[in-house]
């Protein structure tokens, strides 16, 4: 398991990325005391699912997700360990305290991708919040 592209950001590029959407989200549409709920739920969600696999990890209990099986094999077991000791829960917190370089990740992500992702989300959940708006009562 090496840390590459986003995985030098956070080992959970994936779900993480939920929290800041739920907590914009939370409050672009949180006219509504539910709609805050929702969305900052769903934030909250997103961490203690990726803590629960942190801690699935460091107690060497079972499987991380569906993928990954420490008990399986002591060699995973063990490179999974050091894949998380290159890498942070935290964005970032790996580069900031030196386990990974900031040039590495500007060289691995990919840009076009993230770019063109970033617009099509930004499109589409102004478009959903609009419908939404015109739907509500």
């Amino acid at each position: 398991f090496t840390a590459r592209g986003l995985t030098r950001i956070t080992r959970h590029p994936l779900i993480l990325p939920v929290v800041p959407w739920g907590i914009a989200t939370a409050y672009l549409a949180g006219n509504r005391l539910c709609d805050f709920i929702m969305f900052a739920g769903l934030s909250l969600y997103a961490i203690a699912g990726c803590a629960a696999q942190d801690l699935r990890v460091s107690k060497e209990e079972g499987s991380v997700g569906t993928v990954f099986r420490p008990n399986t094999s002591v060699e995973e077991g063990q490179r999974l360990s050091q894949f998380f000791q290159q890498t942070s829960f935290l964005p970032f917190g790996a580069v900031l305290d030196g386990r990974q370089d900031i040039g590495d990740i500007f060289r691995e992500v990919p840009w076009l991708g993230f770019v063109v992702g970033t617009a099509t989300g930004v499109l589409a959940e102004e478009k959903i919040l609009y419908l939404l708006s015109e739907w509500s009562v």
